[in-house]
C-alpha cells in the first residue's frame, strides 16, 4: 500500500508514500476514531496506516459471503470496498488479512509445517496430475504423487484456476526437484489455511452483524 521512490530519477529521495486516496485516509480514520500515520502499519489503538488498510481489504475480499452477495453487480463493475465504523471487527479483519498475505507471499511460519508427505519416486516427472485417495499423482501409473491433501484443497479454485493442478501442469514434462516438492507441500499448506480464514472472515462479519449492517460507515461511503 505504499509507493516507493523511482530509483531512475534524478531527484532520488529515500522517502516513500502511502498509495491510498486521501478522501479514502480521511473516511477511515474518522469512522474508525484513530490518527493516520503514513508508515507501514499503525497499532489500531491510536493510530492506523496504510498496511492496515490493506490488510483489511485483502480480508474482505476473501469473504465467500461477499462474493456470493454481491456477484451480480461484479458482472458489470469493479468490486468495492465497503468500509465500517467499527473498531473492533476493522482490528479482526485486518489481521486475518494479514495472515492471509503472510501465506500467499509463502513467508508465514505456518508453511514449515508440512501436511503432506512425497510417495514414490523422489524427483517424478510431471505426466498427469491427477487426485485419488488424498493424493495429489504427477505420473499417468499413479506411482509417484504428494500424499495428504484433502479433496476440498485439491478442488479449490483462485482466479478460475484449480491451484494444485495448475501448479503441476504448467510444469508437465518436467522432473520436480526437492525445492519444488518443498514448495508445492507450502502451496498445499497455505490453501489449507486459506480455506480456514476464509471461513472465519465470515465469521467474524457475521458476529459483528452480518451483511451488509456490520459495513455502514460513518458517511455511508464505499471505497
Amino acid at each position: 500500500m505504499c509507493i516507493y521512490p523511482d530509483w531512475n530519477s534524478p531527484e532520488l529521495t529515500d522517502t516513500r508514500r502511502a498509495n491510498v486516496s486521501v478522501r479514502i485516509i480521511r473516511e477511515v480514520s474518522t469512522s474508525l476514531g484513530l490518527r493516520w500515520v503514513d508508515d507501514t502499519v499503525g497499532n489500531l489503538t491510536e493510530d492506523i496506516g496504510p498496511e492496515d488498510i490493506f490488510h483489511y481489504t485483502y480480508a474482505v475480499f476473501h469473504s465467500p459471503d461477499y462474493w456470493v452477495r454481491y456477484a451480480e453487480p461484479f458482472r458489470i463493475d469493479f468490486p468495492r470496498l465497503p468500509l465500517t465504523g467499527n473498531l473492533e471487527l476493522f482490528r479482526a479483519l485486518a489481521q486475518l488479512g494479514g495472515e492471509l498475505v503472510a501465506l500467499h507471499l509463502l513467508e508465514s511460519p505456518t508453511l514449515d509445517q508440512p501436511m503432506t508427505e512425497l510417495v514414490g519416486n523422489r524427483n517424478p516427472e510431471v505426466e498427469k496430475p491427477s487426485w485419488s485417495q488424498d493424493t495429489v499423482w504427477v505420473d499417468k501409473r499413479q506411482t509417484a504423487g504428494v500424499k495428504g491433501v484433502p479433496e476440498y484443497v485439491w478442488t479449490f479454485h483462485i482466479g478460475g484456476y484449480q491451484v494444485c493442478h495448475k501448479w503441476l501442469k504448467d510444469r508437465k514434462g518436467r522432473t520436480l526437484s526437492d525445492d519444488d516438492i518443498a514448495n508445492y507441500h507450502k502451496i498445499v499448506v497455505a490453501l489449507s489455511e486459506t480455506i480456514r480464514l476464509m471461513q472465519e472472515i465470515d465469521a467474524v462479519i457475521e458476529a459483528h452483524g452480518g451483511w451488509p449492517g456490520a459495513f455502514v460507515p460513518t458517511t455511508g461511503e464505499e471505497a
